[in-house]
């Protein structure tokens, strides 16, 4: 009996050692999984928060640009008012110069050519004396008008640029057709 008492309290402290170590290797197990789950989410976390950050940074970015695009067009468009602004002006320059150049413009008309303004505006027909002192008088403002115009012209075009210079004898053409036009007229009307 006492070695089947021995044998029996040996057989339980060896359970009981067994039952203790297994107990241990589950606490282990649930400690391993607790951290790993602890782990996972602490991952997840950061994760989320990478993801979010550079969501973030995207936005940023984005708006940025599109700030700077936004930009660029103000400027363009102030560039282009302004090159608008500065062409409308160089026009209206260009057009008061042309009217105070112009032959009807700021020359005044001689005693000869008044005598004939005179007789057009009486409707009565010149005579042909009449006609060649207007022809010869006509000629002559025609010449001084286009000399005053040539002068003044190429003192003006060595100060002005390329594309001004252009505009103007572009500007000028019709004037100097329509006094041609204007002497042809008078010598016809002569004859």
């Amino acid at each position: 009996t006492l070695r089947t008492e021995e044998r029996q309290r040996l057989a339980r402290e060896r359970r009981e050692e067994r039952e203790k170590q297994h107990a241990a290797k589950e606490t282990q197990i649930l400690e391993k999984e607790r951290k790993a789950k602890l782990q996972y989410e602490k991952q997840l976390e950061e994760r989320q928060r990478k993801l979010k950050e550079q969501k973030q940074r995207e936005e940023q970015r984005r708006a940025a640009v599109e700030e700077k695009r936004k930009q660029k067009i103000e400027e363009e468009k102030e560039r282009h008012e302004a090159a608008l602004h500065r062409t409308l002006e160089r026009n209206q320059r260009l057009e008061t110069r042309q009217k105070r150049w112009s032959w009807g413009g700021s020359v005044t008309p001689d005693a000869e050519s008044k005598t004939v303004l005179l007789h057009t505006a009486s409707k009565q027909p010149p005579s042909p004396a009449n006609l060649r002192q207007a022809e010869a008088a006509m000629s002559k403002r025609l010449s001084s008008s286009a000399a005053l115009l040539n002068a003044s012209d190429r003192t003006r075009r060595s100060q002005l640029s390329p594309l001004d210079s252009s505009v103007i004898s572009r500007l000028l053409a019709p004037t100097q057709a329509s006094l041609a036009r204007s002497k042809s007229a008078a010598a016809l009307s002569a004859d």
